[in-house]
């Protein structure tokens, strides 16, 4: 039997920890004088008690650890709970959304989705755009967390290669951890602070540069703007491109850099073919733009630039009309979505990594296929990859691809036209939040999607966040058995 009460300890510590953020949005609020600060204190409270309760209920668990199975199941339970009790201020207060669409809203902003059920953002209250910002700020830092501490661990889609030699700073959910999460934190607010100053000195307002430098920062993509960076100047987006970049690198190699390690970041295999392929997706579709429609050069250059990266890394943010670009562009969209940024940062996806392990294991076996009798290894950055390291990556590229398709068909079961169950999916699945597919652009939202299919995106969100296996292990029998 699995002992529950290391789990539901640190869930109670996070609760406590939510409630006591719901404060600052409860002071905007009420400082204008809105009545959206008592719906949020009254949110805080109910968050506040639950996780003191079930703090002080397992207390007697300190000290035990976390096993494997533990890990697996802790991950889950912080992705599921916070949720539910970050959806109370959308309940409680404006806009007043239902159970299933404000457990969306706030799924989607845990996860760094960015895909969003309300609409006139510019009118809703303050501190409802700040919350939604911290969420996905919360989301984005406990994601790094989970990246660079357990899922090392738990051996999930390969990720047990940065246990290896030279990645020694990952996979330490043990001595080291409490070293590495606090230099994170110092990384994480640092840029997202860095990010808030120079959005600010480039023209936007206060709370647009908090709530924007927090979603940024954190690959999330909810701004306070049905127009997202659509109302900010050229600049701006600009800006905006370079940190949604940035915070789409593996966070390990700005934890070294902050150690005066500078080589790392500029040597990694990942970050260098991460930035090649955005550049050859955003040089290809702007070309294919300008020949096929014309236009005026910066502007199409710059819309391609900053939705090109906005959706390759899981952000959400857009600017202009780029969903209607058509053709070339939405392929290119597509494929770069499902491909995502880099393993080790906030961003989703298969992530550059998997990528460039499976495409070196299928030319390691066309060359076994031409030489029999040679002996062929996968190699990443120089060294061989281990069988287990290819087999799991494997196993999660073709789950994805596999639940993608499944769900999709599930979604066109429910009587969602094929296009829009086929982007709706891409966009969960991948933390994208871009709107794509037509009941999307309709709105800029998914508010029009059936709750049914609303709950099968969600799924899809935390599984696209966690790793499908990580989700996936707690469905099988063995799993619970000693």
């Amino acid at each position: 039997m699995i002992d529950l009460r290391p789990i539901f300890y640190v869930v109670g510590r996070v609760l406590v920890v939510l409630a006591i953020l719901m404060l600052a949005p409860a002071i905007i609020d009420a400082r204008v004088g809105l009545h959206n600060g008592a719906d949020f204190m009254q949110a805080a409270i109910v968050t506040g008690a639950v996780g003191l309760m079930l703090s002080l209920a397992t207390s007697n668990a300190l000290g035990l650890g976390l096993s494997a199975r533990q890990a697996y199941l802790m991950t889950a339970a912080i992705w599921g709970f916070v949720p539910l009790f970050g959806a109370l201020p959308f309940m409680l207060g404006e806009p007043h959304l239902s159970f299933t669409d404000a457990y969306f809203e706030a799924v989607s902003g845990i996860t760094t989705t960015g895909s969003t059920v309300i609409t006139k953002l510019e009118t809703q209250p303050p501190g409802l755009n700040l919350w939604r910002a911290m969420l996905n700020s919360l989301g984005g830092l406990g994601i790094a967390f989970v990246a660079m501490i357990f899922l090392p661990v738990l051996r999930v889609g390969g990720m047990q290669y940065f246990r290896t030699e030279g990645f020694d700073t990952f996979g330490k959910a043990l001595p080291r951890a409490t070293d590495i999460a606090r230099q994170l934190v110092i990384v994480y607010f640092g840029m997202t602070l860095a990010c808030g100053l120079t959005y600010r000195a480039l023209g936007m307002d206060e709370l647009s540069a908090t709530v924007n430098a927090m979603s940024t920062i954190a690959t999330g993509g909810f701004s306070n703007s049905d127009a997202s960076f659509s109302r900010f100047n050229p600049s701006v987006q600009y800006a905006g491109a370079f940190f949604m970049v940035i915070a789409s690198l593996p966070y390990i190699r700005f934890v070294q850099l902050m150690n005066g390690q500078a080589l790392p970041l500029w040597q990694d295999s990942q970050v260098r073919a991460y930035l090649k392929w955005i550049g050859f997706a955003v040089g290809s579709v702007f070309l294919w733009r300008l020949v096929s429609a014309g236009g005026g050069i910066e502007e199409t250059f710059r819309e391609a630039l900053f939705n090109l990266i906005s959706i390759m890394s899981s952000t959400g943010f857009g600017v202009g009309s780029f969903s209607s670009w058509g053709g070339y562009v939405l392929v290119v969209a597509f494929l770069i979505g499902v491909v995502g940024a880099c393993s080790g940062s906030s961003a989703a996806g298969l992530s550059v990594f998997r990528v460039q392990i499976a495409a070196s294991a299928l030319a390691a076996q066309i060359r076994q296929i031409a030489s029999p009798s040679k002996v062929t290894l996968v190699r990443y950055e120089g060294r061989a990859v281990g069988e287990d390291v290819v087999s799991g990556l494997i196993l999660f590229i073709t789950g994805y691809v596999l639940l993608m398709g499944v769900m999709t068909v599930v979604l066109a079961l429910m009587g969602l036209d094929p296009m829009s169950a086929l982007w709706g999916v891409w966009l969960s699945i991948g933390n994208i939040g871009f709107a794509m597919g037509p009941l999307a652009t309709r709105t800029g939202t998914l508010m029009e999607y059936p709750d049914a299919a609303k709950w099968v995106l969600i799924l899809a969100m935390i599984m696209g966040r966690l790793g499908l296996m990580a989700v996936l292990v707690l469905f099988l029998p063995r799993f619970w058995r000693d």
